[in-house]
């Protein structure tokens, strides 16, 4: 294993001046409905759109950063030299705010306009980063580091990385390769730290040398009621299932009652609850053996299906 060698920007940039092409006459005219096409921009956003309920602030963010390298591309063909954007982030928000999905839409972003070479996304927490005893958190970064090598790297629950009050802990080591990693490698690897927004806050504060290498930060916020319906409809939608007027008012209800408790996860827990619902569906339509149903039936969920029944004792099933 060859590990992760830091100073190798150099190869990222050859590609993204491979991409750019021949130097533009200072008198060429450029049009970015004609670069956006070329990336592939406006399907990126369209499908973040079409994939993801709410989250304007976010998606605006997504389209300045789009923009930013759109405009840093046009610039580099007229010889406008700079020194490449930061494109290191930080995604905070609760469970189920869509940060993954927008991190992996990121990564074919920035691969489209020829700032990574790859689209890959790789997925670590700190069991991935961090060993138990003296020796072992090394090898472990730098074998995820090689891994997500010409990619994004995705660190979910990053402050776990780091335990202040455990002088035994190693993940500190984990940290100061991350650090060397982000700021000599950047041309190579983009690195997004996520989790909840004031754990966060508490990571940089320690970590001061993270919080001045992380250049874009984009706060996901919690989804309402309305949202988390629009979101149950949308995944239903896409697996051709549909709910009836009173299976969606259930859901409402049913999700409602969540939203306080600690277990909560927005969109994730709109999926769970989703799919016991086709579950009792499923069981409810197949225990029926001699009625006749309809494709219709097949994809429509009733108020039964999201609200599990009580048995006799009257403790939830």
């Amino acid at each position: 294993m060859s590990g992760f060698q830091p100073g190798n920007g150099r190869t990222a940039r050859a590609k993204r001046g491979d991409k750019r092409g021949a130097e533009a006459r200072p008198d060429e005219t450029v049009t970015f409905a004609a670069e956006r096409a070329a990336a592939g921009i406006d399907d990126i956003i369209g499908e973040l759109n079409r994939d993801l309920v709410g989250l304007a602030a976010v998606k605006k963010r997504v389209e300045e950063i789009a923009a930013l390298l759109l405009v840093d591309r046009a610039r580099q063909r007229y010889g406008l030299t700079a020194p490449r954007p930061n494109l290191h982030m930080c995604f905070t928000g609760a469970p189920g705010t869509g940060k993954t999905t927008v991190a992996l839409k990121m990564a074919t972003l920035l691969h489209q306009l020829g700032y990574l070479q790859t689209p890959s996304l790789v997925h670590a927490m700190r069991d991935d980063l961090v060993g138990e005893y003296i020796g072992q958190t090394a090898p472990k970064t730098k074998r995820v580091l090689d891994r997500a090598k010409g990619g994004v790297l995705f660190i979910d629950e990053a402050y776990y990385l780091y335990r202040g009050t455990d002088s035994k802990d190693y993940g500190q080591e984990a940290i100061e390769i991350l650090l060397q990693v982000m700021e000599n490698d950047r041309d190579d690897l983009v690195v997004i730290l996520a989790g909840y927004k004031d754990r966060m806050e508490v990571f940089f504060e320690s970590n001061p040398g993270m919080r001045s290498r992380v250049a874009h930060h984009l706060d996901f916020a919690s989804y309402d009621i309305e949202e988390l319906t629009a979101i149950g409809r949308l995944m239903l939608d896409q697996a051709n299932y549909y709910m009836s007027p009173a299976a969606e008012q259930a859901l409402r209800g049913q999700v409602s009652a969540m939203m306080t408790g600690p277990h909560f996860a927005n969109a994730r827990t709109v999926r769970n609850e989703l799919e016991l619902s086709r579950l009792r569906h499923a069981h409810r339509i197949s225990s029926d053996l001699r009625r006749a149903w309809t494709r219709d039936d097949l994809m429509r969920l009733e108020a039964p299906d999201i609200l599990a029944a009580e048995p006799a004792g009257g403790a939830p099933a």
